[in-house]
């Protein structure tokens, strides 16, 4: 078997779109993926419904990157999230944008549309070569793969690309065992840490038993400076859901500094103090406060119950006061979530070991995309947009590499 001019290392979003744009320039193909089918990660976020992107401006988008703009930024706008929408239009999975502004394709799963994207690249002529782990380069430079099942397969492509995904989900395939690989050969990385993942907290015992697994709904969360409204979900361990992820980068500085975080929830952010605490004032005689809360105050059972959490004690009786808590509940946050339980990874090989066609600087010929890079944003589409748009960058780095190599041979 002849060796393909471009050996891809791993089968997620940034590793196929890359593989397509690369074969559909006329480039030899082959994908190599550690697990026994490809992009398991992709489906298992798809099967709540697969949030492709976002459609808020695209300044605003970018925004949400952080430190990671500077260098993120030309390649998601040469693949915005119309290109996504585009694409993923082409492939039969029309999107929609739900109420959220966050952009889904109409099934609402990953699965057809992954269908149609694997039969699109075996068209193209794309080997996908299943059950391969990287288990790094011989002597020679070759690529080395150990076989599912036995044995061990060497390749050696004209270039290479690494998306290695990260470390969250490790069942999925992504568990990070590149790190050491890379480091080996000089590249450095930010150690991997999780990211868009829930907080330990300690409830008593009742909270516990009767709210795990109940929803706070049209909440507000504030910490750093930052506010972000939205909903968060109860465990039995702590806290999590999309209002937390959006916030989860300060909190894990903060819990890593200090080892803990006060996180401020608002039970109402609808309604200003001043009318809350008017509301509260017309309590019956006979009524109960929990029953008072939430005819009221419009708060649920769980958020009641949060709200004494937050307490540590008995509510106050004085309708201001209690109006402050309800608008500026804190939560002490003790702990987070494990990498392997976060959605995403934080971390991972640093923007100045890359170059602008995100190639390793130490290594030619090797390219990197997707998660493995040091970068993090919230759920709502921005985490498959940069694993898209990446994946493109960096084929379209390969075509360059190729095309500049061949016309010197």
């Amino acid at each position: 078997m002849s060796e393909p001019d471009v050996a891809i290392i791993g089968a997620g979003p940034a590793g196929l779109i890359a593989a397509e744009r690369l074969a559909g320039a006329g480039h030899k193909v082959a994908i190599y993926e550690r697990m026994a089918s490809p992009a398991r990660k992709f489906l298992l976020a798809g099967r709540g419904g697969l949030n492709l992107t976002h459609s808020e401006s695209l300044d605003a988008l970018l925004a949400r990157y952080g430190d990671a703009r500077a260098w993120l930024e030309p390649a998601i706008r040469a693949f915005p999230p119309q290109a996504l929408r585009d694409w993923a239009d082409g492939l039969g999975a029309e999107s929609f944008v739900g109420t959220s502004g966050r952009i889904f394709p109409k099934a609402m799963k990953a699965s057809p549309l992954l269908r149609a994207w694997l039969a699109r690249l075996d068209r193209l002529g794309v080997a996908l070569h299943a059950g391969r782990l990287w288990t790094g380069w011989d002597a020679s430079g070759a690529m080395r793969f150990a076989v599912r099942g036995g044995g061990e397969e060497i390749v050696m492509p004209r270039a290479t690309l690494l998306t290695l995904g990260g470390a969250s989900w490790p069942r999925l395939g992504g568990d990070g065992s590149w790190v050491e690989l890379l480091e080996q050969r000089g590249i450095v990385i930010a150690p991997l840490l999780a990211a868009n993942a829930g907080f330990t907290v300690a409830w008593s015992e009742l909270m516990r038993d009767k709210f795990a697994g109940l929803p706070l709904k049209r909440i507000a969360l504030s910490f750093a400076g930052q506010r972000v409204a939205g909903e968060a979900m109860i465990d039995a361990a702590g806290i999590e859901g999309g209002a937390v992820y959006a916030l989860s980068g300060p909190l894990r500085e903060a819990v890593a500094r200090d080892g803990e975080a006060v996180l401020m929830i608002d039970l109402r952010p609808d309604l200003a103090e001043p009318e809350l605490a008017k509301r509260l004032t017309k309590r019956r005689p006979a009524e109960t406060l929990s029953n008072h809360l939430r005819k009221a105050a419009g708060l649920s059972p769980v958020a009641v119950a949060v709200l004494r959490e937050a307490a540590n004690g008995p509510l106050p009786a004085e309708p201001e006061t209690l109006a402050r808590l309800i608008k500026d509940a804190p939560l002490r946050l003790t702990g987070m979530a494990s990498l392997a339980r976060a959605i995403s990874t934080a971390g991972g090989v640093r923007a100045e070991e890359i170059d602008r066609d995100f190639m390793l600087k130490r290594l030619p010929s090797i390219f990197i995309a997707g998660e493995m890079i040091d970068w993090e944003a919230p759920t709502g589409g921005y985490l498959l947009q940069a694993c898209f748009a990446t994946g493109v960058a960096a084929a379209q780095g390969i075509g360059r590499f190729l095309t500049t190599r061949h016309a010197r041979a």
